[in-house]
């Protein structure tokens, strides 16, 4: 096993606080489109760490599976409620 070097381990950085970032987003945003935005950012940084880590296919299942479906799902649902989604609080 090779150590990886600083040119790696800044990426891995800049990767993981975009998700952090991301999932601190979700939590705190007031609207819930804000929130999905947040989400992808951060389902798209946990994809690049599988891209790093050299597991491409999980990569391509983590934005197949959870971007394509679960996102659309979650969004359509958002959308479909009766409640008022982007009221000023």
């Amino acid at each position: 096993m090779v150590a990886p070097g600083p040119f790696e381990t800044t990426i891995f950085l800049l990767f993981a606080a975009i998700a952090i970032a991301g999932a601190v987003g979700l939590i705190m945003a007031k609207r819930v489109a804000h929130s999905m935005l947040y989400l992808v950012f951060s389902f798209l940084a946990v994809a690049g760490i599988f891209v790093l880590q050299e597991a491409e296919f999980l990569a391509i299942v983590q934005i197949l599976v959870y971007l394509g479906s679960v996102l659309l799902v979650v969004l359509f649902g958002v959308m479909l409620t009766r409640r008022q989604i982007m009221e000023e609080v």
